[in-house]
């Protein structure tokens, strides 16, 4: 099968969130101007850089209350800052309850049973039952063609972890498994594990 997106592909559904898997989950918290947290989770999200440490993640719809954009992206134009959650298969629903497009007034941690814990680095809110978290001052905003397509960047600039996954001096995710993002409504979890060696090491 072969197809031109601007074509459409004839499928049920697209196809596309299929092929690019699996993706990790970046669960962003903010907080508005206002002092509301905001808590979301992005599955176009991932580390860019070593030195300084940077991520990014893509917002690529809008909410009628938030013109252009969803309540992140505006909560993160307005102070500069945001943090991002690791999702653990333990906080699957959770991660999902905060998915929902609650009114921008409204606290997706309360939401979602989640406890709230301030930032070090940072003023923005954590979620406190995460295996890590990462507090990130935003260094740029690209806009993308589409409708309300954005990319966040960020600088990392302090990092949870939290001690019970820490395993001989390595952040041991299969002790949490984290989640990553398939196609459609799938999801997966991180169990297993196995080595490569580079040639060149």
């Amino acid at each position: 099968m072969f197809y031109r997106p601007e074509d459409g592909h004839g499928l049920p559904h697209n196809p596309f969130n299929a092929i690019v898997t699996p993706r990790p989950i970046g669960w962003i918290s903010s907080r508005s101007g206002d002092g509301v947290n905001n808590l979301a989770p992005y599955s176009f999200f991932n580390a860019v850089a070593y030195t300084p440490p940077q991520v990014m993640f893509a917002s690529t719809s809008a909410k009628p209350d938030q013109p252009g954009t969803k309540d992140s992206v505006a909560n993160i134009e307005a102070t500069g800052v945001f943090c991002v959650n690791v999702v653990s298969y333990a906080l699957r629903d959770a991660m999902n309850a905060s998915s929902g497009a609650l009114p921008k007034d409204e606290d997706e941690f309360a939401h979602a049973g989640l406890t709230a814990l301030e930032c070090k680095t940072i003023a923005c809110a954590r979620v406190a039952e995460a295996p890590a978290a990462l507090e990130c001052r935003l260094t740029q905003i690209v806009t993308l063609p589409g409708e309300a397509n954005k990319v966040v960047f960020g600088e990392v600039t302090g990092v949870h972890l939290r001690d019970e996954y820490l395993k001989d001096g390595t952040f041991d995710v299969t002790t949490f498994q984290p989640l990553a993002r398939l196609g459609y409504r799938d999801y997966s979890v991180v169990r297993d594990l196995f080595p490569l060696t580079r040639p060149d090491d």
